[in-house]
Order: structure tokens, then C-alpha cells, then sequence
């Protein structure tokens, strides 16, 4: 979804780069669904997930999943 849709307050920065430059910024959306955007492109697609959806992949990023990634 554009995430100029869900307004410009709220987003936090849980990470980011130490440079300053790219980072992923959330938001907590009223129904418990989290919104991830890319801080240098406000205005571009935010991806929403439930909070089972969040859960189930922060869960599998613990267990290594995503460790074929680095």
C-alpha cells in the first residue's frame, strides 16, 4: 500500500544504518498490524503485516531462517 496512506506520525526507526542513510522505519497501525517503509522513500510502498504474519517471521529470523541472507 502507498504509505502516504497511513499518514506521516508514528513512524520510528527501530533500524538503521549508522551512515544515515538507508533505514527501515515502522509504524503500529490501529487495528495491531506494523507498517515497514523505507525512510529514504516516505512516500513510496509500505508492507503490512498482521500481527501473526510479524510474529511468525521475527520468530523464524531468531531460529536462523533468514541467515542465508548475510
Amino acid at each position: 500500500m502507498p504509505s502516504h496512506t497511513l499518514g506521516s506520525r508514528g513512524w520510528c526507526k527501530p533500524w538503521s544504518d549508522d551512515a544515515g542513510g538507508a533505514c527501515v522505519e515502522a509504524k503500529r497501525l490501529a487495528d495491531g498490524s506494523v507498517a515497514l517503509r523505507q525512510s529514504t522513500d516516505p512516500d513510496g510502498p509500505a508492507l503490512v503485516l498482521t500481527p501473526r504474519e510479524l510474529a511468525e517471521f521475527l520468530a523464524g529470523v531468531r531460529a536462523g531462517a533468514a541467515d542465508f541472507l548475510l
